[in-house]
């Protein structure tokens, strides 16, 4: 292409749109760059260049223009009416002529190429193609203009005009130069809005068609009704009772459930489609066979292998994962033998009763976990399938891994896991289900739970059983009677299903916090395994093997980007958290990755982040919250005694105060007890003091420290309910200690129950009021003689670290305790 002269001119970016030559447009003037140009080109020979300035670049190519017109916009807003000539390339900048803002570029016009036969053809073809899109649109007046157009190169820009072409394509056709490959770029993009325009005219037309299709259906189907109903015959379309026939079919249902299914199919081919009576009856059949009836997933039988994934997922609670194992082996031998007893040839072991009931059916579906396919088995013994399943209790306080551990064991045995929260349900349909009559009816969360899990042996696990309420609505608790039963839940029947469903190879566990809150009909079908707390060694393992890794992906580090020492653990458990669990201890490792995460984002701190030092701690987490000494201080009082306790969050130290006073009279002593205490504390409180004041001058107390006096007995925190008569002994202690002026030693913590002649009864939760003592400093610990065997289940190194002492008489504890 040749080139012209090279001259200079004035520029005046352009940041919305684009112009092209043989334009004329209304430039507002919104920019000082802008109005520089302006004044520089209207004090010249009134020449512009316009150039695009896109993602913070200008184009190569520019258009010169000529001022027409220089005045204001009605909005009062200087404006320039320009008229653009031609494309020009741009060079270098240079000096304006007659100073000024302004920028002034260099540029040489630019020949767009002859007009070529090939030219001539793409013009018709541009010419055609905007035609037959503009009929879409209908507008004709677009392509009566093209018609006037001879010369290629204005065609070609007529493109520019296209309401939805986007800035960026109209760069493009600015700065493309040859005027046929300007036409085949404008040509394509027509061709895509032609293509565009042509899908939206079929999909509107499908959806017309679709729309009169359903009209036409709705009033065939109204006529069909008619005349079936004056022939009398069933107006329900043969083929939706037909699908669920072939459900039906295809299920292995036992055969009380299949005659119950085939009922109700019967019945919904005879009812009218107009009834509601036909949404509850497909709404029941979809329930009822969603059920997954007579498909169970194969068991993992190693039980070495079940172990070591048990202790992979979880650290700690021994007594559980026991338990666990145990069922495993028991069910392993059971199979494994029947099994060997059938390939030798033995008698079968088929239970006659149980075949009749259709419990064991000539074939079932085992779903391999492995591979996710069915495997078609024969029947199993019913001595190896009746009563398979397993219901335990794991009681323990928050955050120990109960959960976790349900999981664990699903995973351990290869089963589908699904949990069901039970904290806070009051009304019993939630576990029986709603019956069918009712609006809105649906089963319960058991039977929902099997659809789920898509086998008729998952583990299901019922969270927090404990909080379950009894309300007006029923009580929950006594619906789950039937359910945790294993003499009865082979034949468990919900109210909206009405059929037997066989919950006898589901593993149920339950979690709970506390058992004073379950009923003792539910707590008695219940194996309870007390899952403790964990003292500061096994949380410091915790947050190696588990927590660590999962805070670290959850705050966006890497392995190895921050290292955390043990005794950066170590201060963070003594020092900010006091609990049975783990999850204030998670809590606080969240913060302080967080703390590292923004000084490796900022740059402040270089990799790894290496946090080895209480000092780091405290300027991550602020000061400790948690002060060992706070015992020594509140201990070294006469009155004052150290007590064990355990609460929904696990063992606890409790501390009892009491003081003297007059009462204001002679006479017999009184008792004033507080701290939000329950009836059986106020009681222990009681026999405390009778105790004494029976055994006065053998515990070298004067009687005159009696008379006319006011003893008052305090428990802090009167915030917390507090009941139970394992204080029975720091109460005695406490009030001994005040009368006799001998401080109780600040390392020592009791725990039992009194009599009125002294006698030291045995208490519960030994394991957790040791573990809380060891948390807390606590060195000396008085518990019942008859307590001694619970010592067994205690860790090694939490003993090692106490001196116990197991008693028969508070006489013994009064001697250990009292100083002086």
């Amino acid at each position: 292409m040749s080139t012209a002269t090279q001259t200079a001119a004035p520029v005046l970016p352009l940041t919305a749109g684009v112009v092209l030559p043989h334009m004329v447009v209304t430039i507002a003037l919104e920019t000082a760059e802008a109005n520089a140009a302006a004044d520089a080109a209207l004090a010249s020979d009134h020449r512009l260049l316009l150039v695009p300035r896109l993602d913070g670049r200008y184009a190569s190519i520019a258009v010169l223009a000529t001022i027409e017109t220089s005045g204001e916009l009605p909005t009062g807003q200087r404006a320039l009416v320009v008229r653009a000539t031609e494309r020009v390339r741009l060079g270098a900048a240079t000096t304006a002529p007659s100073g000024g803002d302004a920028l002034w570029l260099s540029f040489e016009t630019v020949n767009e190429g002859p007009t070529t036969p090939r030219v001539r053809e793409l013009m018709r073809e541009y010419r055609a193609t905007v035609e037959t899109l503009m009929e879409r649109r209908q507008s004709g007046r677009v392509v009566v203009q093209l018609g006037d157009i001879d010369d290629a190169g204005i065609l070609a820009d007529t493109v520019n005009y296209w309401p939805d072409l986007s800035t960026e394509r109209r760069v493009e056709i600015l700065e493309t130069i040859d005027v046929e490959a300007r036409l085949e770029l404008g040509l394509g993009w027509v061709r895509e809005a032609l293509a565009e325009a042509e899908l939206k005219d079929r999909i509107r037309s499908d959806v017309s068609e679709g729309m009169e299709k359903q009209q036409r259906d709705f009033l065939l189907r109204q006529q069909m009704t008619a005349i079936r109903k004056q022939l009398g015959e069933g107006d329900e379309p043969a083929d939706v009772a037909g699908e669920y026939r072939a459900r039906a079919d295809a299920a292995n249902l036992p055969a009380p459930v299949r005659s119950a299914i085939t009922r109700e199919i019967d019945r919904l081919e005879r009812i009218g489609e107009q009834s509601p009576e036909q949404g509850w009856i497909r709404n029941w059949l979809d329930t009822v066979l969603d059920v997954p009836w007579g498909h169970r997933t194969r068991d993992h039988r190693d039980v070495v292998a079940a172990r070591t994934v048990l202790d992979a997922d979880t650290t700690g609670l021994g007594d559980g994962k026991d338990r666990i194992v145990e069922w495993l082996a028991v069910r392993k031998l059971r199979a494994d033998r029947a099994e060997q007893m059938d390939s030798s040839g033995s008698k079968s072991d088929v239970d006659p009763v149980a075949a009749s009931a259709n419990l064991i059916t000539p074939e079932r579906t085992v779903i391999d976990p492995s591979n996710g396919t069915d495997a078609a088995l024969t029947p199993t013994p019913a001595a190896t399938r009746r009563g398979d399943g397993a219901i335990l209790a794991f009681v323990g306080p928050p955050g120990v891994g109960k959960t976790s551990l349900g999981e664990s064991m699903a995973r351990a045995l290869g089963r589908s896991f699904v949990r069901v929260a039970l904290g806070g349900i009051r009304d019993e349909a939630e576990i029986r289900g709603h019956r069918r009559t009712y609006v809105g009816a649906q089963a319960g969360r058991i039977v929902r739970a099997m659809r789920e899990a898509k086998t008729m042996n998952p583990v299901i696990l019922l969270d927090e059983i404990d909080k379950l309420g009894a309300g007006w609505s029923g009580d929950p608790a006594a619906a789950l009677l039937e359910v945790l039963d294993p003499a009865q839940n082979h034949t468990f029947r919900d109210h909206y299903l009405e059929v037997d469903l066989d919950l006898s190879d589901v593993v149920f566990i339950a979690t709970a916090n506390t058992l004073e809150t379950i009923p003792a009909a539910l707590l008695d079908r219940l194996e309870v395994i007390t899952v403790d707390g964990y003292t500061d060694a096994e949380k410091i393992a915790i947050a190696r093997n588990h927590l660590l890794a999962r805070q670290l992906e959850r705050n966006g580090l890497r392995s190895g980007e921050v290292d955390l020492t043990d005794e950066a653990l170590r201060t963070i458990v003594e020092g900010y958290t006091h609990e049975a669990g783990v999850r204030g201890f998670e809590r606080a490792l969240a913060k302080v990755l967080r703390k590292s995460a923004v000084r490796i984002a900022d740059g402040t701190a270089s990799l790894p982040v290496r946090i080895d030092s209480s000092l780091d701690i405290v300027g991550l987490l602020g000061r400790p919250k948690r002060v060992l000494e706070e015992i020594t201080g509140r201990a070294n009082e006469p009155g004052v005694a150290t007590g064990l306790a355990v609460t929904g969050v696990g063992g606890d130290v409790l501390f009892v105060e009491a003081t003297s006073m007059a009462s204001g009279g002679s006479g017999e002593v009184s008792l004033t007890v507080t701290g939000q205490l329950g009836d059986v504390m106020q009681e222990s409180a009681s026999i405390a003091l009778s105790f004494v004041r029976a055994n006065a001058t053998a515990l070298g107390i004067d009687r005159s420290a009696f008379e006319g006096r006011r003893i008052h007995v305090h428990f802090p925190a009167g915030a917390v309910p507090k009941d139970g008569p394992s204080a029975g002994i720091t109460m005695t202690t406490a009030i001994v200690s005040l009368l006799t002026k001998r401080p109780v030693r600040s390392s020592v913590a009791m725990t039992g129950e009194v009599t009125l002649q002294g006698k030291v009864l045995p208490i519960g939760g030994l394991k957790q009021k040791l573990l809380a003592a060891q948390r807390s400093g606590i060195t000396t610990v008085v518990i019942p003689k008859r307590n001694e065997p619970d010592l067994d289940d205690v860790p090694e190194h939490v003993l090692r670290g106490l001196t116990v002492h197991p008693i028969e008489d508070v006489r013994e504890a009064i001697e250990i305790a009292l100083a002086g």
